[in-house]
This record gives structure tokens, C-alpha cells and sequence, in this order.
């Protein structure tokens, strides 16, 4: 023995970026993925391929930043504008952002809709898994039901001028997204869940990616992660 002290290591590292160890979020499969660079590994190689240098990028859906963090980290990007309607996780990204020493990286409390107001979120005991619709398997033990802010969609979007959109939003993609200008993106990465939307959410998301001039990019999807592209 040496008398040295070993200091815990505060972070989960993943590609590179730091997590903070909080077990409330980072728990066991999720620190395994991040450290294994599993986690969110579709998602981040469809990301990768989109986002340049100097993109102004819009998260719909923020999770525990991983994405956010991901795009400010490994390209130069103006900012990244990320909106997580789950109150919980806000804190958490925050200090993802903090711990990656990012001041383009911003996240905001709040679902897009068709006009300014609330509406319901329900927040599981799977942090992860919290939406905007009930589930059967839902029970007063396992959900809390709160009321989130709703900002305007179309001033959002044209507030911030996004030329890149990234959405994990839990099916509210068959409805948001076609009542959206799209048509000054330059590209967009949304993961489906066919499972809550149907093949009529599914039909209705590439219909609003092709009526923005966007197609889809088979090189950066795969499976309910697709990406689009205005040009190749």
C-alpha cells in the first residue's frame, strides 16, 4: 500500500463524452450501453452522417442528452436546441452539458405543438418511456400525469432556424410532423414507433419528409431510425 487515495470516477464515458454517474438515471443495461458505445449506436451513426459544421440543429425529444451532446462535441455546429417534455430529465441534461464544457447546447422544457398552451405528459418509473399518451399497462404506482408547456411549433422552428432536425418523441411524430415547415431542413433523423403509429403514422411522417423536398437515405438508416436528405 502506497497511502494513495483512489477517487471514484464522477462520470460514465461514451464516445468520448461524459455522463454523471446519477443512479437515478444511469442505471445498470444504461451505464453498460453508454460504456460500451452501444447506446443510441443507430441513432448516432444516422446523426453523423447528416450533421456538418455550422448546422443549427433542433431534438425533438432530448432523453438524457445524449444526442445534443453528441452533435456539440463532435461537430462544430452553431447550437443545437434541444425539448424534453419529461421535467425530471431537465437537471440531468443539464449537467451532461456541463460536464462536456458546452455553451451551445441548450434544452428547454417543453412539447411543439400546433399552438401555444399545456398539455399532459404521463412520466413512467422508466424515465425513458414517458410520453404524451397513456398506456394500458399504466397504474397510479408506475406513472405520474403532469401538465407541460406547449410552445408554437412553426414560430419555434422558425426562431431558431434549424437546418437540422433529430426526433425520438414516442409517436407524436405521425402528428407533429406533418403540420410543420420542413422545407428549410437540410436533413432529419426521427425514430418511428410503427408500434403506437400504425403503417398510416409511418406513411404519414415520409409524407411530410417528401412534400419538404427531403428523401430518405438508406446509408444512414436502419430499421425504425430513418434519415432523410435533400440531396446525397
Amino acid at each position: 500500500m502506497d497511502g494513495t487515495i483512489q477517487t471514484r470516477d464522477p462520470y460514465v464515458m461514451s464516445k468520448g463524452m461524459k455522463f454523471p454517474k446519477d443512479g437515478h438515471f444511469i442505471t445498470g443495461q444504461l451505464r453498460a450501453a453508454l460504456r460500451e458505445n452501444r447506446y443510441e449506436a443507430k441513432e448516432a451513426q444516422c446523426v453523423l452522417k447528416l450533421v456538418r459544421d455550422e448546422d443549427t440543429v433542433i431534438e425533438l425529444g432530448a432523453g438524457i442528452g445524449f444526442m445534443s451532446t453528441l452533435v456539440a462535441t463532435r461537430r462544430k455546429i452553431k447550437a443545437v436546441h434541444a425539448f424534453e417534455a419529461n421535467p425530471a430529465l431537465i437537471p440531468y441534461i443539464r449537467s451532461v452539458h456541463e460536464a462536456n464544457e458546452l455553451t451551445n447546447a441548450h434544452v428547454t422544457n417543453a412539447l411543439l405543438g400546433p399552438r401555444k398552451g399545456s398539455a399532459d405528459f404521463y412520466v413512467r418509473n422508466n424515465l425513458l418511456s414517458s410520453s404524451m399518451e397513456p398506456l394500458d399497462s399504466d397504474t397510479p404506482e408506475k406513472v405520474e400525469k403532469v401538465k407541460v408547456e406547449v410552445l408554437n411549433a412553426k414560430q419555434t422552428f422558425k426562431s431558431i432556424g434549424a437546418n437540422i432536425l433529430i426526433a425520438d418523441i414516442e409517436g407524436a411524430e405521425a402528428t407533429l410532423l406533418p403540420q410543420l415547415d420542413l422545407t428549410g431542413l437540410r436533413g432529419a433523423m426521427i425514430e418511428l414507433h410503427p408500434q403506437y403509429i400504425g403503417p398510416e403514422g409511418v406513411n404519414a411522417v415520409f409524407k411530410a419528409m417528401m412534400d419538404a423536398g427531403l428523401a430518405y437515405y438508406a446509408r444512414g438508416s436502419t430499421h425504425k431510425v430513418v434519415c432523410f436528405r435533400r440531396a446525397w
